[in-house]
This record gives C-alpha cells, structure tokens and sequence, in this order.
C-alpha cells in the first residue's frame, strides 16, 4: 500500500501519459506544482512499489500494477465527485477540489458502499452483486475490467 500522496502522483502520471503518450519529470512538476527532486522521489518510492518502470532522464511507464492502482485511485475519485455534484449538489470546482481530497481518506469498504448508493441515486445501474472497488464484480464492471486489462495488453 502506498501514501496518498503517491496516489497522487500515480494518478498524475496516469493522466500525463493518457493525455501526452511519453512523459518526463519535468512533466509532472509541472502539472503538479512541485519540484523536480520532489517528483523524483516520488518516482522512486512508485519504482521500488513495482508501479512505473523508470531510467533516469528517460520516459515514465506504468506497469500492470500501476495501471490497475491508477483506475482505482481514479474510479475512488469519480465516486466521490458524482456523490458531491450530482447527489448534494455541490458547485463543480468545489465539488473537484473536495473529491480529492475526500477520496484519500476513505476505506474501500466506504467507497463501496457511496458507489452503491450513487449509482442506485442516479438511476445509473443496481450495484447489488456485492460490487468491490477491488474486485468488479458486476456486468459494467466486468466490461470496465475488460477495457483495463485491454489496457494494460497495449502498455506491455
């Protein structure tokens, strides 16, 4: 398990590479307002998890591992943000800003739960099959597990 903080810069990481195919240090400085050797730990801390495969000065790749903790981290995220948007109707960017930070603290097993209660809120789709931010269990999970794995095929 890594800090929430690592989370973040996964999450980051995922994003950039989804966003702009190779990308650098530099990159994530950037979009995450921090400092070079900052990113660099972190990228270390991420390599030595087994999550990114880095050489120094080279591209940033995500593994297996860290494709499938990046679509956690992400789907925790937008659990959070439609609970907030659409259920309490909180303005968007507030919204954003709290999911953030909303999601690092919450266990799965409250996750799960917000999701069930989300998605039957909405009208989305019924999350009765026992549904596990870990394990997908239902229809539109097993299709989303699918399209990771597919994923996770094209990064190899």
């Amino acid at each position: 398990m890594i800090s929430n903080s690592l989370e973040e810069y996964l999450k980051n990481i995922y994003v950039l590479k989804k966003q702009n195919g190779n990308i650098r240090v530099t990159d994530i400085a950037k979009r995450m307002n921090c400092t070079k050797p900052s990113v660099n730990k972190a990228i270390n801390h991420l390599k030595d998890e087994g999550l990114i495969n880095y050489q120094s000065y080279g591209a940033i790749e995500l593994t297996q591992d860290g494709i499938l903790l990046a679509h956690k981290i992400l789907e925790k995220y937008d659990i959070v943000y439609l609970f907030l948007k659409e259920v309490l109707n909180i303005e968007t960017e507030e919204a954003k800003i709290e999911a953030d930070k909303i999601k690092l603290v919450m266990s799965d097993n409250t996750i799960n739960n917000l999701a069930k209660f989300v998605h039957k809120e909405l009208g989305m789709y019924s999350l009765d099959c026992n549904y596990d931010v870990n394990k997908e269990k239902c229809i539109k999970c097993v299709k989303r597990t699918k399209s990771v794995k597919k994923e996770v095929k094209e990064n190899e």
